[in-house]
């Protein structure tokens, strides 16, 4: 296996393999390319079986990034490893062991809006008022434990006030109601192959027999419940290698515990460290500016990134007059850096909270420069393919009551809410499932549908069963009768469900439905943005980890924005905060500009903060400074995105649109018109020169 394409640190991660291993690698260190390297290496030089290696990372992409560079040099062998997230390998478990974990095999996976309908019930049952008890906080909450490994009972000792005592009784019958209805939650995809494996040893052993080599990526990231795992699974042999960088924390808001990696080398006492500090991504402009940042927090092991691409650039801090004037800079580089020739994809502006987002859209729609916003409403959360995801759930499992309840009466059936509440109310007297609970009327005509379904879903595809479920449900003719732009746009997103099942089914045969919809619980809630025309990426920093642009603007450098106020009190948010400024230097490639405004409005308010302190931390001969002396507004040239003369509309008339096609005006005021495009409503400047009108045929 040829590894001259590895520098010496890289060598040394790869062909280490037995006993425990840290690899601190910095960002663009390549991190991936070691990892994928060292599955090859076990494989083709050390001989070790496929089935015998578990690979573990956060997000659905890496996995399936990490199995293609793995197959591109192993070959069809690749299938055979375990490469997955931490969910997948949890669900793995639980439907290898449903048995003994009191499961029937086709349980469901609650999604976040499942999870919350079922505490929203659960409060109405103890006539708790949900405006006193926020549900959302009780989902964290209870989320929260679980990935603490804490039971109810385990709870009880700390419910002292009174809402905790709430949440604690919540908890409770949050997951009698689970079991009951044979569900399971995100969380419990980690907690249960942990009970499994305390409550069963020789299951546990089976497993570490199964996988004797453990690979973990973005190991900083790992929160209690996946660090348990983790060390469970690799305690017989310890051949664990863990990739990550404490520098780049940044979920503890989600549970992640950097200190998992800091304390690995006391978790295996003869784990050896490899430092990868060369980074291929990046200036050295820019990385010394990311070291003299990071060098000030404590609680980190001590690495140096650096580059041999040269100097590179110096880093443009500029200081805003407001946030408006802020945009307006930004906008003036951008098409400077577009008369050069760069792309838009490889542009991208940070900003860290979303509320900040509303400026550039503005502004960027009005400079007709092309953008997306990373992070927006997934596919899957819209409301057409949750029903529908419904009814496929329902037919495959009818002890399945939140999804029952979701689309008893969608399309209309005439069953009201006393209706529904009565068949709660019998169904728990019974002690049965709510389908089971039905025999008479308008509800028993549903039922007859959905048995219908159940029958015919044994000899159909799964796009065949999609168009079944549609029109026998009247799904289809309800929004079909609707005679909106709106309804057709929900008509194409249900069409476009089908693409989805035909990938199904082309990359794994026909395949039943229980596996399409353990596969699609595991989703991600971020959609990939897919349009094949560039644009300019917009993005919180948090929605930026793991990605990488030659041109990075970070925006809104001041006290109590970034860092962010939640974080000034406390050691350890401040040090968290540091870390993301961190991550958002570092993903430039080739130019960083530094922004912040002398005054903002943000949440209604104007605000008037001092700089960010991270900007003083920079080491001040990186930086050329550009600031705007006179508090004088900036405007862009009209002429460049307005009509020459006013342009007048009326609801209902037709438009077209240069990027989003054909739409109809929803909405005008004065400035604006509201335009329902099939992707969705947009709001533009009325005399927007991308705007046509056009007539109705």
């Amino acid at each position: 296996m040829d590894l001259s394409t590895l520098n010496k640190e890289q060598k040394e991660a790869v062909t280490t393999t037995d006993g425990a291993l840290l690899v601190l690698a910095g960002a663009g260190s390549g991190k991936t390319r070691v990892l994928t390297m060292r599955i090859a290496y076990l494989i083709e030089e050390k001989k070790i079986s496929p089935y015998e290696i578990l690979a573990i990372t956060f997000t659905n992409k890496a996995a399936k990034e990490m199995r293609e560079r793995v197959s591109s040099l192993i070959g069809a062998m690749a299938k055979n490893i375990q490469i997955s997230t931490f969910h997948s390998f949890g669900l793995q478990i639980i439907r290898e062991n449903c048995n003994l974990l009191g499961y029937d095999h086709n349980f469901v996976i609650l999604d976040s809006d499942d999870t919350l309908t079922v505490i929203k019930r659960i409060l109405k049952d103890l006539n708790l008022d949900p405006k006193t008890y926020n549900p959302n906080a009780i989902k964290n909450k209870i989320s929260g434990c679980k990935n603490e490994l804490m039971t109810p009972i385990g709870y009880e000792r700390f419910a002292t006030s009174d809402f905790e005592k709430v949440v604690l009784e919540v908890y409770k019958r949050y997951q009698k109601t689970l079991k009951q209805n044979n569900s399971l939650d995100f969380d419990d995809l980690l907690v249960l192959p942990i009970e499994l494996f305390k409550e069963h040893p020789e299951i546990l052993e089976r497993y570490q027999d199964r996988y004797q080599y453990v690979l973990i990526d973005e190991y900083q990231d790992t929160n209690q419940a996946q660090y348990i795992l983790s060390k469970m699974i690799a305690y017989k042999y310890k051949n664990i290698c863990v990739v990550g960088d404490p520098d780049q924390s940044i979920y503890s808001w989600r549970g992640a515990n950097y200190r998992n990696i800091l304390n690995f080398e006391k978790d295996y006492k003869n784990a050896k460290t490899i430092l990868l500090e060369e980074n291929y991504r990046s200036t050295k402009t820019i990385l010394e500016a990311a070291n003299s940042v990071i060098k000030n927090n404590q609680g980190r092991k001590e690495k140096n990134l650096w580059s041999s691409k040269g100097e590179g650039d110096k880093i443009t801090y500029y200081r805003a007059y407001d946030e408006r004037d802020e945009a307006f800079y930004i906008i003036r580089e951008i098409k400077q850096l577009l008369n050069r020739g760069i792309k838009e994809k490889e542009i991208a502006v940070l900003y860290r909270t979303n509320a900040q987002s509303h400026i550039f859209e503005e502004e960027f729609l009005k400079a007709n420069l092309p953008f997306k916003i990373v992070g927006s409403i997934g596919f899957y959360s819209r409301k057409e393919i949750k029903d529908l995801l419904a009814y496929l759930r329902l037919i495959h499992n009818d002890k399945d009551n939140v999804s029952l309840m979701r689309i008893i009466n969608v399309p209309k059936r005439g069953i009201g809410l006393k209706s529904i509440q009565n068949l709660i109310e019998k169904a728990d007297k019974e002690g049965t499932s709510m389908y089971d609970a039905i025999t008479s009327g308008k509800e028993a005509a549903f039922k007859n549908t959905i048995e219908d379904l159940k029958r015919v879903s044994e000899n159909l595809t799964l796009t065949e069963l999609v168009d079944k479920v549609l029109d026998t449900t009247g799904y289809r003719q309800e929004l079909e009768s609707e005679k909106t732009l709106e309804a057709d746009i929900r008509l194409e997103n249900l069409e476009e469900f089908k693409s989805i099942t035909r990938a199904f089914e082309e990359t794994y045969g026909v395949i039943s439905l229980e596996d399409f919809l353990l596969e699609t619980s595991l989703i991600s809630d971020v959609e990939e943005y897919k349009d094949e025309k560039d644009r300019i990426s917009l993005m919180t920093i948090h929605s930026v980890k793991g990605l990488e642009f030659d041109y990075v603007f970070v925006t809104g450098l001041e006290e109590g924005i970034f860092p962010h106020i939640n974080s000034l009190m406390d050691k350890g948010g401040l040090e968290e905060e540091r870390r993301l400024c961190y991550v958002a230097i570092t993903r430039a490639r080739e130019k960083l500009y530094l922004l912040n405004a002398r005054k903002r409005m943000l949440f209604g308010k104007d605000q008037v903060n001092p700089a960010s302190r991270f900007l003083s931390e920079l080491d001040p001969t990186l930086i050329e400074a550009k600031q705007k002396e006179e508090p004088v507004e900036v405007k862009l040239d009209e002429k460049e995105y307005l009509h020459e003369e006013d342009v007048n509309y009326e609801v209902g008339e037709y438009v077209y649109h240069d990027v989003f096609g054909m739409g109809r005006v929803v909405e005008v005021s004065n400035t604006l018109v509201s335009i329902a495009f099939k992707a969705g409503v947009k709001k533009l400047m009325k005399n927007h020169k991308s705007i046509k009108k056009v007539e109705a045929e």
